[in-house]
């Protein structure tokens, strides 16, 4: 069986990999172009973490366009005449209308280009990944799958801003996002402590985007994030949640229009906008300046509090989960989340805790914590194999659509 590909593009950088399209969905490779804008750098891993690729450029070399042609050319080098069936793309934002995996076609990408507003730091760069597959390979059926999807099941009331009717019915509501992520969190839970996964969970997602997703028996019920990706928690470089108020302030006072609050919310607040210092956990930890420290103090309070009201809508808590980039590699921070949900009844075991067991919680603990590493590139890569495999029994030759 031919292999899939799986793209998840972001603002400076464009993760993917290649899977088997059988059983568990085994990894041939992956990699990422990182510091696009910046200083583009390719690397390339086989499963076993052999370095398969190293490669850099100028930084004017490489927009998204081209970085996505230069992962291609080097995926075919790499499957060795192996010719890939698909690929699948993370994007953030599907609207209201897209709340499963889709084939993309031009009257799906015109959609998908009117939510750009709703995600200006992702959703122009998933679609240009999508656009330079199409443009170098367009006999290669490409499939979207939503950041927002895995959220749709929620009660219509954890959706609905106190806003008057119309808008409400135009859209504007909470529609969550990392859902790709805590799709994933689900499925793992379920095959990893079932009886836990069919009960009360809190998924923490903490990295330079997080949020928190309150689930029952694995479906969503409440997240953090809401119209757009910069509601919620303190991130590394967005504010998370903000009085609507100040935004009007900084207009009428600092004469901000909504180019620069767009600019100063999504990319100079979080651990960089209170420290000073960096978005990076690392650094921070690092750091002996106190606004450093005052910046992890900060994001540990707001997830503390969340998890709070996660706990609330979900009508209590037996299990947490701790994933993305912080979760899974800042033993200190989940230490201290821990610590401030003590009331909950969570208490964790620190030697466990250092180790980044999966297991990490005391055995008196009432409430079970986990440490499971996220992968969303396989999420796409199941959804991709599974929209295959519904359009071939519908269509046996399945159309390559140039977008």
């Amino acid at each position: 069986m031919q292999p899939l590909a799986v793209i998840n593009a972001g603002s400076s950088s464009i993760k993917f990999a290649l899977f088997e399209a059988n059983g568990e969905f085994p990894i041939l490779f992956r990699g990422q172009i990182e510091s696009l804008g910046v200083a583009p750098r390719l690397t390339i891993k086989s499963a076993a973490g052999e370095q398969l690729v190293d490669r850099s450029w100028p930084a004017e070399d490489l927009d998204h366009a081209s970085a996505t042609s230069m992962i291609l050319e080097a995926a075919i080098g790499l499957l060795g005449g192996r010719r890939v069936q698909a690929v699948g793309h993370r994007v953030v934002h599907g609207g209201t209308r897209f709340t499963e995996p889709v084939l993309v076609d031009a009257e799906v990408l015109v959609e998908l280009r009117k939510l750009c507003p709703l995600a200006p730091l992702h959703q122009p760069h998933n679609l240009a990944a999508i656009d330079a597959i199409a443009a170098t390979a367009p006999h290669i059926p490409q499939i979207a799958c939503f950041d927002t999807a895995f959220h749709q099941v929620q009660p219509q009331l954890a959706q609905t801003f106190a806003l008057p009717n119309e808008l409400t019915e135009a859209g504007i509501r909470r529609y969550g996002f990392h859902g790709l992520s805590y799709e994933y969190i689900a499925m793992r839970l379920r095959e990893l402590a079932p009886q836990y996964a069919a009960g009360r969970v809190i998924v923490a997602h903490l990295g330079n985007g997080s949020s928190l997703c309150a689930m029952r028996d694995g479906r969503s019920v409440a997240t953090t994030m809401g119209f757009t990706a910069v509601d919620g928690l303190m991130m590394g470089t967005r504010c998370g949640a903000l009085d609507p108020g100040v935004l009007i302030y900084l207009m009428d006072e600092r004469g901000m229009d909504a180019r620069a609050l767009e600019d100063l919310v999504y990319k100079r607040c979080g651990l960089l906008g209170v420290s000073g210092v960096s978005s990076d956990m690392r650094t921070l930890r690092e750091s002996n300046d106190p606004n450093a420290a005052a910046a992890i103090d900060l994001f540990i309070y707001r997830i503390v509090r969340e998890i709070g009201s996660m706990a609330a809508a979900a009508g209590g808590i037996d299990a947490i989960v701790f994933t993305g980039g912080i979760g899974q590699n800042d033993a200190q921070a989940r230490l201290e989340v821990a610590n401030g949900c003590e009331w909950l009844g969570l208490t964790v075991d620190e030697r466990l805790n250092m180790k980044a067991e999966m297991r990490i919680d005391r055995q008196e603990s009432k409430v079970a914590a986990f440490v499971i590493t996220t992968d969303e590139e396989q999420m796409i890569a199941r959804h991709a194999a599974a929209l295959l495999g519904r359009l071939s029994v519908a269509e046996p030759n399945i159309p390559r659509i140039k977008v």
